[in-house]
Parts: C-alpha cells; sequence; structure tokens
C-alpha cells in the first residue's frame, strides 16, 4: 500500500471497527440464545452473522487494500 493512503480501519468510524462488528455479532448470538432458547432461530443468527463478519471484516478489507495496490 502507498504510503500516502490510509489504513481502510482509520477511515471508519468507532461503531465501524473491528472491535464493535466482533461485540455486536456475539451480543446478537448469544442474545437469541438467552432469550429464545431455542437452537433453529440461534442457528440462522450464527451463520448470518458469520456471513456479515466474512464480508466486513474480510472481504471488505481485502478489496480496499488490492484497489490500493492497483493505483499508479
Amino acid at each position: 500500500m502507498p504510503e500516502s493512503q490510509p489504513a481502510f480501519w482509520s477511515l471508519k468510524p468507532w461503531w465501524c471497527q473491528p472491535w464493535s462488528i466482533l461485540l455486536t455479532g456475539v451480543l446478537a448470538i448469544a442474545g437469541s440464545w438467552f432469550l429464545l432458547h431455542r437452537w433453529w432461530i440461534s442457528a440462522p443468527v450464527a451463520v448470518a452473522v458469520l456471513a456479515w463478519w466474512g464480508l466486513f471484516l474480510v472481504a471488505v478489507p481485502a478489496a480496499y487494500r488490492s484497489g490500493m495496490l492497483e493505483e499508479p
């Protein structure tokens, strides 16, 4: 990454940082289980959270990095 380009996470507000994304996902999964005690509700919540984490913690930062590397 060129020195003049800021890091991906430094461009994001506090509520879109990795720690807040992880914490919100864990709370959503735990909350669905502790409130409802139904695995058939908590399992889809967990799958959705894992997809959300994959998108926002892996795919988007990787796309940003690859986009920064392609610039002249």
